[in-house]
């Protein structure tokens, strides 16, 4: 297996891994009050933003600590440079999932034309946004294997 297909497929796992230990961490801090309180916006508010910093934060050390691990077990360098295939895995997988997270935006937003509440909205933003993430690293691993 390749470097590219070692990284994403730690990026697959390690995307699923944090985004399913932070749902559980809070889930239980939902607010209890009715569908359209302060709380419950302020709850949403908090969730998407510190889900995008711990992801963010989470990925750079997942990163350098697969880098460290495939450097010592290898003893290889990771690439320096990427040609023409390697970037056009990462543009179709680029494309693929903003593509889906587009879709989830517009359904999302679909969702309030229909009177739902807006807690569905959160939610279908937040999963496209986790399938947006997911969908990357699948991509790239698919046009890897396929020999793009």
């Amino acid at each position: 297996m390749t470097y590219q297909e070692k990284k994403s497929i730690v990026s697959l796992i390690s995307t699923i891994l944090i985004f399913v230990s932070y749902c559980l961490y809070m889930y239980p801090q939902y607010p209890e009050g009715g569908l359209e309180s302060i709380e419950t916006f302020r709850y949403w508010g908090s969730f998407v933003l510190i889900l995008t910093v711990v992801s963010i934060v989470a990925h750079i050390i997942i990163s350098i600590i697969f880098n460290t691990l495939f450097r010592i077990t290898t003893r290889e360098k990771e690439p320096r440079f990427a040609d023409e295939p390697d970037k056009l895995n990462e543009l179709k997988a680029f494309r693929n999932s903003f593509f889906v997270f587009i879709l989830g935006i517009l359904v999302a937003m679909g969702v309030l034309i229909i009177y739902q509440p807006l807690q569905v909205m959160f939610i279908i933003l937040i999963i496209s946004g986790f399938i947006s993430n997911v969908t990357d690293p699948i991509t790239k691993f698919y046009h890897y294997r396929r020999g793009v």
